[in-house]
């Protein structure tokens, strides 16, 4: 199975590069299942659902979210109706929507995605992500009904998702990172079959400060003071994620590799 994995997209800039370039990108390279982060699409905090339906339409098998999941009110009521919107698995138990749902890719084989939410550094105490996904990989071993298993890890600390990587190596088919909108250079399978990165990066402008117009978090950093509200940069996106290819007998990693399309970013692709 041909996987591929968007990170982080970034507000208007984001969701342009992704509604202009995924369904080229599906048909070019083959792919059998894209998960999309969602969470900072709408303005650079949550997703709405009207949002949602664009990357969605755009060629998104599944779209997740994250920490900020609920910043845009609508998605309270619209994760609901849109079993292809996944938050995560620990968040309050209240919470509207699913953290973790088995889909099916083009050709009908099951796709098991979920989403944890790390502790370290986070705003937030969550739940221990450790044992929420545990329980989710007990009920869904890799290979049975479950013939591919993604995992997105939505944390600080890299530590934390090394952590994680390593928990859910042989159990899932990958493991990768979002939340610091930085794309990392560790791309790997691990021992047990698992395809890991740290952190997918984000799908947004990079001449920016993590995806938001530069000006005033460099005022904050240097003054101490705010001035106004961070806005999304605008300019040109990188598309940056993790591409995978699968084992269909045993849903485990064959190769994995980092991906970064167009914007600033050294542009690459699966070869």
């Amino acid at each position: 199975m041909k996987i591929l994995f968007l990170g982080d997209v970034m507000g208007r800039a984001g969701r342009a590069a992704v509604s202009g370039q995924l369904a080229k990108i599906r048909e070019d390279w083959g792919l059998d299942f894209v998960v999309v982060n969602g969470e900072n699409a709408s303005g650079g905090m949550g997703l709405t659902g009207d949002h949602a339906k664009l990357l969605l339409a755009a060629g998104a098998d599944v779209v997740t979210l994250g920490d900020h999941a609920f910043d845009q009110k609508d998605m309270l009521r619209f994760i609901d109706s849109e079993p292809r919107v996944i938050r995560p698995i620990n968040y309050a138990k209240d919470a509207p929507g699913k953290g973790a749902r088995l889909f099916e890719d083009r050709r009908g084989r099951k796709v098991l995605v979920a989403q944890v939410l790390g502790q370290v550094f986070m705003k937030r105490a969550f739940d221990d992500p450790f044992s929420a996904i545990d329980g989710v990989l007990r009920a869904h071993p890799l290979g049975g009904l479950a013939q591919a298993i993604l995992v997105d890890v939505h944390c600080e600390a890299t530590s934390e998702k090394m952590a994680m990587g390593h928990w859910c190596d042989g159990r899932a088919s990958v493991v990768v990172g979002t939340h610091t909108h930085v794309p990392t250079a560790d791309a790997m399978v691990l021992p047990g079959g698992t395809a890991y990165l740290s952190d997918a990066g984000m799908c947004g402008d990079y001449h920016s400060v993590i995806g938001m117009d530069k000006a005033e978090p460099m005022r904050r950093f240097i003054t101490g003071m705010a001035r106004e509200r961070f806005s999304p940069a605008t300019g040109e996106a990188t598309l940056s994620g993790f591409y995978v290819e699968t084992c269909d007998r045993t849903g485990k990693a064959k190769t994995c590799q980092a991906v970064r399309l167009g914007g600033r970013l050294a542009p690459s692709a699966p070869v």
